[in-house]
């Protein structure tokens, strides 16, 4: 394994390490007024959110590499302590990147970049109306994490209103984590669509899980199944009872299996394995563990 030392290595080096291991990353399309009011708008990837009760966003516009200067957004919130954060989907993503050059002071990215202004109900800066979340907050606290060319500036963003393009809602009124089609970033020039690859990982269960400690030896030490299956396994409150595993020992594959391999306990360890983990893979985990306690696999 690698191992630097982070006093060795140059920012721009260290940059590029975290950038693409620190991924990926929810990105934060805010848009700030200086005194004068002149609108900026820009995008930051150093940006989550740390708090809901008060609802707090932090993002980090940092010094630039090349120059040590700070950026329009950071002196922004300096002068006038709001903005707006604008959630960033596929559809905008390009445009997005276009708001992200350096412009000369006193140039609005909406026009360069193609975005509408919409008016804001609280605060001066103005929403993207193309982003499907908007949220105008005030500006809590700045905290400088230095000097130097890379240093953050934190900004402690209180959300005050959440507006919600209601074309991404589901049924229940709630945000579709398809339907809202998010991006995120990488390193480099690199991005990740989040539709493409959504996944469910259900929660741990609200009481105790027996852990993956708790599985049998020839479950827990298996060729076939991955950690990511243990883990799965492993977040059951009980195991199936008797009558239970008897009763499904009618489903066709099963009985496929152990009707093959009867005197063969090396194979039939192996399909009834691979047999549980294709039903992981569909999130059957009640099922997978009544397959690996047939004939006491």
């Amino acid at each position: 394994m690698l191992t630097l030392n982070s006093s060795d290595l140059s920012t721009a080096e260290l940059q590029n390490y975290l950038q693409y291991a620190i991924a990926p990353r929810p990105i934060c399309f805010v848009s700030t007024i200086d005194k004068d009011g002149n609108v900026n708008l820009s995008p930051f990837s150093f940006f989550n959110m740390f708090s809901t009760n008060p609802p707090v966003c932090v993002f980090s516009p940092a010094r630039r590499l090349r120059d040590n200067t700070t950026k329009h957004s950071l002196e922004n919130v300096l002068e006038v302590p709001e903005c707006v954060i604008n959630v960033v989907n596929y559809s905008m993503v390009q445009q997005t990147s276009l708001a992200s050059v350096e412009y000369p002071k006193g140039t609005n990215e909406f026009i360069k970049a193609g975005f509408t202004q919409l008016a804001s109900d609280l605060v001066k800066p103005p929403r993207v109306a193309e982003s499907p979340v908007q949220m105008e907050c005030t500006i809590r606290e700045v905290i400088s994490l230095g000097e130097n060319a890379g240093a953050g500036n934190l900004v402690l963003a209180e959300i005050k209103l959440i507006h919600i393009n209601e074309e991404i809602l589901d049924e229940s009124g709630r945000i579709d984590q398809a339907k809202i089609d998010l991006v995120a970033r990488l390193g480099g020039d690199w991005y990740c669509r989040v539709s493409d690859n959504l996944f469910r990982v259900e929660k741990p269960v609200r009481t105790l899980g027996i852990g993956v400690d708790a599985l049998p030896s020839a479950i827990r030490n298996s060729e076939f199944l991955t950690g990511n299956n243990l883990g799965q396994l492993g977040n059951v409150e009980s195991l199936p009872e008797d009558e239970e595993i008897e009763g499904f020992k009618s489903d066709p594959e099963l009985r496929q299996i152990l009707d093959a391999t009867i005197g063969d306990s090396t194979n039939r360890e192996r399909e009834l394995h691979q047999y549980a983990k294709r039903l992981l893979e569909e999130g059957k985990v009640w099922d997978a563990w009544k397959v690996l306690l047939s004939y006491g696999v």
